[in-house]
Formats: C-alpha cells, sequence, structure tokens
C-alpha cells in the first residue's frame, strides 16, 4: 500500500473540505493504545478515534463476539423482527443506567440519530417544543441536532433551523467574568440561565440537552453543583425533561460509567454511542418507560438501528469495561495525568488551563494573561505532537485547546510520554 496514492486518492475521490485538515498518517493496524502505519511508524492515540476506542483497539474478545454474530446474519431489521443479541443490549443498557427508571432503548447509528430521538421523544411526551442548550455544545451535524448545537461555527450557512432553541452561555469557568471558585461559578451561571429561560422561553419548554463534559467546545465539565440547581429551579417547575448528552463522556471516559453520574441528579433520557460498541457503529437513547410509550407507530424507525453485529460488539465491550473496572481507572489515570499536566503548566505560559474529568481532558493554550487565544499555537503544538510520535485533538471554540482522550487501558509509562512530547511541543512553540 503505498501512503502517497492513499492521500492522492482519498483528496480525489472523498468530500475531505469538511475538516480544516486530515492527519497524513495512513494507518495500517492499530492495538491497543497504538496506531501503525503503512510505513510501520508507531503513534500513541491519545484521542482513541474521537473518545471511541475506550477499550483499547483490536480487542479479540470484541472482533470475535462481531465475527461470530457475523456468521450467524448480519441483519435483518431489528425493528421488523425479534433479535436476541439485541434485546440482550437492551436489557443490558437497563441495568448499567444511571438511574434504575431508565429501562427503554431505541437504538440508531450514531449519536446525532441517539440526540434526534432524544428530541422527538420529548416534544412528543411533553407536548412542547423548546428545548434549552448550552453555548458552546455540540450535539450532531442533522438539521435537528444542529438546531440545538450551541457552537456557532458547525451551523453556518445552514439556516434556518429548527425554531425553538435558547441557548444559555455555559458555565466557562475559566473565562468566566465574573471570577469566583466553581461552586460560585455555577451558582451564577444557573441564575444566568434562570434569567434567560424566563425572559426567552414562551412557556414550552420540552427539555434542555447537556454534555455533561462540553466535549467539542473544549473540555469544558460543569460546576457539580450546577445540574442540580438547573433542574430543581427551572426543569421541574417547568415539566422540562432532563436530557444528557453521553456520547463522548459515557462507558467510563469520565471516570465513571456514565458522566452525569457526577453530577447528583437523576436524567430522563441518555443518549449514546461512540464508544458503546469499541469502533462498531452504534447510537442509543434511553429513557423511562412512560416516555417511551408517546411514540406511536410510524413515529420513529431506523433500518439500520440496533445491528446485529454492532450489539454483539457493545455487549462484549460492556463487558470489558465491568470486568477490568476501566471506569475506575480513568478516574485514577486521569488524576494522574492532570497533575502531570498542571506541572506543564506552571513551566509553560502557553498553558492557561488543564481541566477535565477522568481522561477526557483539555489543556487551553492562551498568548498573554488576557487569556488572548492561542489558535494558531495549537494547531503547531498538534502537528509536533504527532511529529514526536503522539496523537490528540484539538478543539474548543477557538481551537485553542489539545484534547487528551486516550484508551482508558493506557498505562502510566504511556501516559508519561505524552506527557513530555507535549512539554517538548510547547517548549519548540514557544522558541518562536
Amino acid at each position: 500500500m503505498d501512503r502517497d496514492e492513499v492521500i492522492r486518492d482519498a483528496h480525489r475521490y472523498m468530500i475531505l473540505n469538511i475538516v480544516d485538515e486530515v492527519d497524513p498518517v495512513v494507518v495500517a493496524e492499530a492495538r491497543g493504545e497504538i496506531i501503525r502505519d503503512v510505513n510501520g511508524r508507531e503513534y500513541i492515540d491519545a484521542f482513541s478515534g474521537i473518545s471511541v476506542m475506550n477499550i483499547g483497539h483490536g480487542r479479540e474478545e470484541v472482533i470475535s463476539a462481531a465475527f461470530e454474530q457475523a456468521r450467524r446474519f448480519v441483519h435483518v431489521s431489528s425493528y421488523y423482527y425479534y433479535v436476541p443479541v439485541v434485546v440482550q443490549l437492551a436489557k443490558k443498557l437497563a441495568e448499567i443506567m444511571p438511574s434504575r427508571r431508565l429501562t427503554k432503548s431505541f437504538f440508531g447509528n450514531s449519536g446525532a440519530e441517539a440526540n434526534e430521538c432524544a428530541l422527538k421523544l420529548a416534544r412528543k411526551y411533553t407536548k412542547k417544543y423548546e428545548v434549552i442548550a448550552l453555548a458552546p455544545s455540540f450535539h450532531g451535524r442533522t438539521l435537528g441536532t444542529m438546531s440545538i448545537t450551541g457552537h456557532g461555527s458547525r451551523k453556518k450557512g445552514f439556516g434556518p433551523l429548527l425554531p425553538g432553541s435558547i441557548f444559555i452561555p455555559a458555565p466557562y469557568c475559566y473565562r468566566s467574568p465574573f471570577g469566583g471558585d466553581e461552586e460560585e461559578c455555577g451558582k451564577i451561571y444557573a441564575e444566568i440561565a434562570k434569567s434567560i429561560v424566563r425572559e426567552a422561553s414562551t412557556g414550552q419548554v420540552s427539555a434542555m440537552i447537556v454534555e455533561p463534559v462540553i466535549a467539542e467546545g473544549g473540555i469544558i465539565p460543569l460546576p457539580r453543583n450546577y445540574l442540580r440547581i438547573v433542574k430543581e429551579e427551572i426543569l421541574d417547575p417547568l415539566g422540562a425533561l432532563l436530557i444528557a448528552d453521553e456520547v463522548q463522556t459515557g462507558f467510563g471516559r469520565t471516570g465513571k460509567m456514565f458522566g452525569i453520574e457526577h453530577y447528583g441528579v437523576e436524567p430522563d433520557i441518555v443518549t449514546l454511542a461512540k464508544a458503546i460498541a469499541g469502533g462498531f457503529p452504534l447510537g442509543v437513547c434511553v429513557t423511562r418507560e412512560e416516555i417511551a410509550d408517546s411514540f406511536e407507530p410510524g413515529d420513529h424507525f431506523s433500518t439500520f438501528g440496533g445491528n446485529p453485529v454492532s450489539a454483539a460488539a457493545a455487549l462484549k465491550t460492556i463487558e470489558i469495561i465491568e470486568r477490568e473496572r476501566l471506569h475506575e481507572q480513568a478516574a485514577r489515570k486521569g488524576e494522574y495525568l492532570i497533575k502531570r499536566l498542571r506541572e506543564l503548566q506552571e513551566k509553560h505560559p502557553l498553558v492557561g488551563d488543564v481541566r477535565g474529568l477522568g481522561l477526557i481532558i483539555g489543556i487551553e493554550l492562551v498568548r498573554d494573561a488576557k487569556k488572548t487565544p492561542a489558535t494558531q499555537e495549537a494547531k503547531k503544538v498538534k502537528e509536533l505532537a504527532r511529529n514526536m510520535g503522539v496523537l490528540v485533538g484539538r478543539g474548543g471554540i477557538y481551537g485553542s485547546v489539545i484534547r487528551i482522550q486516550p484508551p482508558l487501558t493506557i498505562g502510566t509509562e504511556l501516559l508519561d510520554i505524552i506527557v513530555n512530547v507535549i512539554d517538548r511541543a510547547l517548549a519548540e512553540v514557544e522558541k518562536t
């Protein structure tokens, strides 16, 4: 396989102008935490295919489970016939949900589909249409999910979008003009949310959708008190539902099985995708029975939703996470990694903030004490890290946050290499 030919054909036959750039890594193989390119060069995967490969690449148990199911059958449509492996997965999800009341699942193929289902359920159940969402949240790229996405750059040129979205500022404490600690930040932004909803809503709020950690918007964990205040003082009085978008935070990533568990609130709907099936495509919307019962024949459907091969992979993936206690590993390793990265913060003026939960961690780069976003510098750090054998992500409102989301199986030795590479990359950028 010729590297240059692959890259040339990719640009000739694929729509690639949807991203700023494609990293010039032509992947040949991936195992554990390592990606190997066609020339045999190895990279530490510190981004997990955008928070997908929580259990690591190439887990033989998952591959075998998917293969055995594929040998029996690949597809029959899981909403036309009863498919045992899909039913087993729905039962398993009900057992591990953050609330015992979350027992009914709808299966699709992606996070955006899961969030579309959640929007439709909220509208159908409450008979209202407004949705509260955070800026700069991200919930998908369908027209419906773009309508509730608070990251403006992700929806330019696609309007008009669905009406009824009420955007409130996320409690982005690092950039808050109000000062104070995390608890005070949570209180202030909850009060701002109350004021905006009071003034902007027509009384038709069906739900609020939140990422427990705002991922693409810059790895912004919510203050621990924020959702409790919002639910008690805004959503409950309005009879509105709480939707937890766990597409990036689910399945151990934050140090708990689901990110919402950090906040002491019970969601009414949980949406899942990415890490659920060890790399196989699958999206799920899980809710309470009475909410699920609001759907009627014809309201929702997916031809490929609940694909049996993906379902088999998901069951084995969840088994591995539980058996190896990967959520607990993520908590310990995340605490260690944040400590190491904060040592870099003391050393490098470019590092404005280090934040995260478990192994979803952001390093926000700034140019000065005024917190001017260091967008170009972040691009360069990402590039230099790749050249030194570490693959990281980049995100945030300004594209100035280095995203570190490695497989939860990663060892301390590789975490130390990641830190050392970032240290060297920062030092190189600071020279220029």
